[in-house]
């Protein structure tokens, strides 16, 4: 009877999930002080939220921006990095769609899908704005106020309009920007669908540096800007007002098409 059990309880489990073993009653990690993540999770793609939180925590940031989430899977995604390997995080959401092909759910009451924030220490101030034109999809940013660096910090996190749909980023952009442009602190992660010298990306250009010191726009660069999804392409960003980059790493995920992108970083002042 027992194997019959796991049997039928184990698809409608995430992979890896009926095995996973909790850590003991309050056994708790810190998160790495001064790390930010940026990191596309793909939707659709083949569910995997603990092995997701196993690649989160294989860095523990302070700050996770994801974009392609449902609200379900970060829930459970939290859920393991705390119960698996010790990592306390708040979330907030900036979810635009609610579509049961991408997020499940029953007809009348969809999954919520968008973007997420995931940050060790509490966040305050959340608005959630869609952008006028989305293109193919709906899309938008997010933004909190929480402290990374023991500094209060606006962290915006979006998703631009898919490949191929350059006049529709370059509306986004110029609505990010402005929002961006009022914090004199900012950490803006996401996925720009977009390479570093495109001209929908010259507002952001203007408004803060990317944390990988080698990349750089037109005329400057592009220099050598490390590829961030499968196709060889650096689509997702840290971009930073008011801080400097320490160090920047990105990782491959089997997870994901687009790769976990980390920095380090300190107050510039």
């Amino acid at each position: 009877m027992a194997v019959v059990c796991l049997l039928l309880i184990g698809p409608s489990a995430p992979s890896g999930a009926l095995w996973a073993r909790s850590l003991p009653v309050g056994e708790v990690r810190d998160a790495v002080p001064n790390r930010v993540m940026t990191w596309n999770i793909c939707n659709p793609c083949d569910e995997n939220n603990v092995g997701r939180a196993a690649e989160i925590a294989a860095y523990a940031p302070q700050v996770i921006g994801l974009q392609e989430a449902c609200v379900r899977d970060v829930e459970r995604i939290r859920d393991y990095l705390k119960n698996l390997h010790g990592l306390v995080y708040h979330v907030e959401y900036g979810s635009v769609l609610r579509k049961r092909s991408r997020c499940g759910g029953w007809p009348w009451s969809p999954g919520a899908f968008g973007q997420a924030i995931l940050s060790a220490a509490p966040m305050t101030d959340r608005v959630n704005v869609e952008y006028p034109e989305g293109g193919s999809e709906d899309r938008g940013y997010m933004a909190v106020t929480t402290r990374v660096g023991g500094e209060p910090v606006r962290v915006f996190n979006t998703h631009l309009a898919q490949r191929r749909q350059e006049a529709v980023r370059a509306g986004q952009t110029r609505v990010l920007a402005k929002a961006v442009a009022r914090h004199e602190r900012a950490i803006v992660l996401g996925d720009f669908n977009a390479v570093p010298d495109t001209p929908e990306l010259t507002r952001m250009w203007a408004r803060a540096t990317d944390a990988d010191p080698q990349c750089l726009p037109l005329p400057t660069g592009p220099g050598t800007c490390e590829p961030t999804t499968d196709w060889q392409l650096k689509f997702d960003y840290v971009f930073l007002r008011d801080f400097v980059p320490l160090k920047q790493g990105v990782r491959p995920s089997p997870y994901s098409d687009h790769h976990l992108v980390h920095t380090d970083l300190a107050p510039a002042r």
